[in-house]
């Protein structure tokens, strides 16, 4: 199996959507455009789940 098969061994079965105001809204257009993003769920799915993973990272418990 190739890596590209492999990723989408795991179907997305759960949608979610996601407003925003004319500001955020054009920020991200230009960020999008200026770094020529193709694929928009990706990079979203991808920058939330950064997020998530960093935040969890920081929150982890410590020894001391």
């Amino acid at each position: 199996m190739d890596e590209k098969n492999s990723k989408t061994k795991s179907k997305r079965r759960h949608k979610t959507s996601l407003m925003f105001n004319e500001k955020e809204f054009k920020v991200v257009e230009h960020f999008i455009n200026k770094y020529k993003i193709r694929n928009k769920s990706k990079f979203f799915r991808e920058s939330i789940i950064t997020t998530i993973l960093q935040k969890i990272e920081e929150d982890h418990p410590t020894l001391f």
